[in-house]
């Protein structure tokens, strides 16, 4: 597929989650669907957790300081957000931005990874615990952080969330040690 089917069929995803309106409780109290955004052909997908204020208010995810700092150690590696693919494992926004109930991840699932079937990334990443554990529930993200996993026919890479290294500034360099892996994971794919 080229780029512009990619893009064509993630926009035909997103029409189609609307339309199915799994999640009507979340979609009500949200502005809008955040389902994603970034090159629809990448060879990297980021997953976060869920769209905050920011997000929802703009459709995009990752544009809030969490977000600014992504942008950072993505330059740091050679790469802008145009080159990957960034989204969320739910796509609406929770109330009071309160973590997703299991229920809600389960609603989602299906549209993350026909995502995931349409771009065909080399490197999936999770960011945060919560992502993690969507996909390796046995994991501890204090010791999984920068260590590839793969599964189900994708190679992930745990990362420490970028807003837990706002919060907690001894995370900072080990996320930015464990983004420098980035290229040469990626080389070795």
């Amino acid at each position: 597929m080229t780029k512009q089917q990619k893009q064509k069929e993630l926009d035909n995803l997103a029409a189609k989650f609307m339309a199915q309106d799994p999640l009507p409780e979340l979609r009500s109290g949200a502005r809008q669907l955040v389902p994603g955004d970034g090159n629809p052909d990448a060879d990297i997908v980021f997953i976060g957790e869920a769209p905050g204020a920011k997000e929802d208010e703009q459709g995009v995810p990752f544009v809030g300081a969490a977000g600014k700092f992504l942008a950072e150690m993505l330059d740091g590696i050679g790469l802008k957000r145009e080159d990957v693919f960034i989204t969320n494992i739910v796509k609406y926004r929770p109330p009071n931005n309160r973590d997703p109930k299991p229920e809600e991840i389960q609603a989602s699932m299906s549209y993350l990874m026909a995502q995931l079937k349409v771009i065909e990334p080399k490197l999936v990443i999770t960011l945060g615990r919560h992502s993690m554990n969507v996909f390796f529930p046995e994991l501890v993200i204090s010791q999984a952080h920068g260590k590839p996993v793969r599964r189900s026919g994708h190679v992930f890479l745990p990362l420490f969330h970028p807003a837990a290294a706002l919060y907690n500034g001894g995370l900072r360099q080990t996320l930015i040690d464990d983004f420098a892996l980035i290229p040469t994971l990626l080389h070795k794919i």
